[in-house]
């Protein structure tokens, strides 16, 4: 089978693709690449490189070929949105809250922790739905280190 180079974007247009026609689902994608849930949905939209054997597993289960695991082991260009202010409607919803809520989320963090900042790399990061009277309801954890600033 040839082998050619797909760009991140094009290898998560892929996996979008290969998840509708397989009907594999993201927790089957994370239990066979052993990693956590929104890890490894964020490797596969291009966010995180993968090693060659959880790279192959997805493209395996996905039923893609070595194109897609060659791109899924690719250094990424984390946080790149196609826009500055994001148009997909949950997207933007997240982009809202932190218009809104930012700026508290910050004042809160300096109060309970002191001068620093929530880190994006030693991260982990949840979502799940909780049953509620009054309308499901959609639980976002964000779990950060704390990384105090050292002058």
């Amino acid at each position: 089978m040839e082998s050619h180079v797909l760009s991140k974007q094009q290898a998560a247009e892929a996996v979008r693709q290969a998840k509708v026609t397989t009907g594999v689902t993201w927790a089957q994608l994370a239990e066979a690449v052993g990693r956590p849930l929104a890890w490894t949905t964020a490797a596969l939209l291009g966010q995180h490189p993968m090693s060659k054997d959880e790279a192959a597993s997805a493209a395996s289960l996905l039923e893609l070929g070595d194109d897609a695991a060659l791109a899924f082991q690719l250094q990424p260009t984390r946080g790149a949105l196609e826009a500055a202010v994001p148009v997909d409607p949950t997207i933007y919803r997240l982009y809202e809250v932190i218009q809104v809520y930012g700026p508290t989320i910050k004042e809160l963090i300096h109060e309970s922790c002191g001068d620093g900042i929530m880190s994006a790399i030693n991260f982990r990061l949840d979502v799940r739905r909780v049953p509620d009277p009054a309308g499901d309801r959609v639980v976002i954890t964000l779990d950060g280190k704390y990384l105090p600033y050292q002058w």
